[in-house]
């Protein structure tokens, strides 16, 4: 890990090179009411300058993708974890139908640069950022041609910054409870296990997957929620041990990691909805595990 990355990233601000993520760029006078129809927020309100956090669903509501999408005057950035940008490529492509919309694949075109921290917002006063977090601290993404990478490294860093790399940024994720799409989210979960309610706009118009979610809404279905935990050990145990409460299994860990300023390990876990409102005590390989709350931005 960079400490000092890790360390700015807690104190003052450090910047990320996030240019493996994927990058989808949506045109065509349709492009709002096609992903409007196809995510789980309100896309059709969104004026330039503007992003929300949305997923993407089958029609039995489980979880596709996860995404930031960023609204510009000409387009739509679709912002996601690389592992599923070819696949959620794939899914939008399959409902264009007689739509004027037109995707690209922009993760080789364009570079993802973040800054974050708490002064970050700050230091990047008067930049053309888009307020966007993956560590859960303030944040800003500027999205540039891959030239123009270097100059604005070299702007952020003039203006005091320094690099933080991924392990800094997952270490500091993780302290916040962020969750991750292909850790602690996947096609296995509904959207309401997930807990992440500002994914979910209720007063759109239909969607694909919304049924599901009305369901879940309107009768309480879900009888598990993701939340975080605080482990009393240094000792890292594995994604998929068991979460016990009086000696019964009634959850599992999705991620793990230590956190060096707390000297203990933080996670994330699916546990039986009884057991997770925040400050509940359970039990990880022994140690004692404290539920708290998942970041909300």
């Amino acid at each position: 890990m960079n400490s000092s990355g890790y360390e700015a990233l807690r104190s003052r601000a450090a910047w990320l090179d996030l240019s493996g993520r994927g990058v989808i760029a949506v045109t065509g006078e349709d492009r709002a009411r096609l992903l409007h129809a196809l995510s789980t927020n309100d896309i059709e309100h969104l004026k330039p300058g503007e992003s929300c956090y949305a997923f993407f669903l089958n029609a039995q509501g489980r979880i596709l993708a996860d995404a930031n999408i960023l609204c510009r005057a000409e387009d739509f950035l679709i912002d996601t974890e690389p592992e599923i940008r070819a696949s959620l490529y794939q899914h939008i492509d399959k409902y264009i139908i007689a739509d004027d919309v037109t995707l690209e694949d922009a993760s080789e075109r364009l570079s993802a640069i973040a800054l974050e921290g708490p002064e970050a917002l700050t230091i990047a006063a008067g930049m053309d950022g888009v307020r966007l977090t993956l560590t859960g601290e303030p944040g800003l993404r500027f999205f540039v041609p891959y030239d123009q990478k270097t100059n604005l490294i070299a702007q952020l860093e003039k203006a005091g910054t320094v690099a933080a790399d991924a392990e800094a940024a997952r270490a500091v994720r993780m302290e916040h409870a962020k969750p991750r799409y292909g850790e602690d989210i996947t096609e296995a979960h509904l959207a309401q296990e997930t807990q992440q309610m500002h994914a979910l706009s209720f007063s759109k118009g239909c969607y694909l997957g919304q049924e599901i979610v009305e369901r879940v809404r309107s009768r309480g279905l879900v009888h598990r929620l993701l939340v975080g935990l605080n482990i009393n050990t240094q000792n890292i145990p594995a994604p998929g041990t068991p979460v016990t409460a009086n000696g019964n299994e009634i959850g599992k860990l999705t991620s793990v990691a230590l956190s060096p300023a707390l000297g203990t390990c933080v996670a994330m876990a699916y546990v039986r909805r009884e057991h997770a409102d925040p400050g509940t005590r359970l039990v990880v390989n022994g140690s004692v595990a404290e539920v708290r709350p998942l970041f909300v931005p």
